[in-house]
């Protein structure tokens, strides 16, 4: 059965699929991936709740769905989920306000 949504739950299982055509890269970026999650200086459930703000400031359906799911397997609370989205939130609409300096110096050097 066809889905009504663009973004298809189904296609986040196909996922490792997408080195079908391209093999090399594909196989390179799931390496790299798969060592970015590693316990390192942050410990993957510190990395878990990380890529799920993330998510949520890329607006990526596929990657909010696996990062909710990892999150709560890693005993993250709803609260600290929700704190941690509004951090990206925070981030993404500053880093969009800031933007608006490069607007103003325009504005000031058409106007002078």
């Amino acid at each position: 059965m066809a889905s009504n949504n663009y973004y298809d739950p189904a296609d986040l299982r196909n996922f490792g699929k997408i080195t079908e055509w391209s093999e090399e890269l594909g196989t390179k970026f799931f390496d790299y991936y798969g060592k970015v999650f590693e316990e390192g200086a942050l410990t993957a459930r510190e990395k878990a709740l990380i890529a799920l703000a993330v998510a949520h400031t890329e607006q990526c359906p596929y990657c909010i769905d696996a990062y909710t799911k990892d999150t709560l397997q890693r005993g993250v609370t709803k609260e600290q989920m929700m704190e941690a989205i509004h951090v990206g939130a925070a981030i993404k609409s500053g880093a969009t306000l800031v933007h608006g300096t490069m607007m103003m110096n325009k504005v000031n050097k058409l106007d002078g």
